[in-house]
């Protein structure tokens, strides 16, 4: 029997497909990087990216474990859950240093560009619930 991933397995894993609803119910899937955040998940993103329209129209969205590219991983389940948008430098400044530690050098460098490019605080935070607030 397959049972939904908790909180806490989400959040381990490295990659999760975000599932997005655009206003016609039509799916729109990103793979994303995720921390474990307390009770929540969270994920970085463009503050002008469709996603980020798309949560502020319908918090609901759907997570599943995949690889980079998108693609879900053999028996993943999909997670019904609820986002919410932040754009302050407090949540960023959580996101920062929990991406940091899982991600290491990887993160350091994406976030050394975006300062080189001037882009250093050009994100959003993505403060993710599950429904049923399932926590292991």
């Amino acid at each position: 029997m397959t049972t939904t991933p908790d909180l806490d397995e989400l959040g381990a894993e490295k990659y999760l497909l975000l599932t997005t609803f655009r206003s016609t119910g039509e799916r729109v899937p990103t793979p994303v990087w995720v921390g474990l955040d307390g009770d929540a998940l969270v994920v970085t993103t463009g503050p002008n990216l469709g996603k980020v329209k798309r949560i502020r129209n319908n918090a609901r969205i759907e997570l599943t474990p995949c690889d980079v590219r998108g693609n879900p991983v053999a028996g993943a389940v999909v997670t019904e859950a609820q986002a919410q948008v932040f754009d302050d430098d407090a949540s960023r400044s959580i996101l920062n240093g929990i991406f940091e530690k899982k991600y290491g050098l990887q993160f350091k460098a994406i976030r050394a560009a975006a300062r080189l490019r001037g882009r250093a605080n050009d994100s959003v935070v993505l403060r993710i619930t599950l429904d049923g607030g399932v926590r292991g």
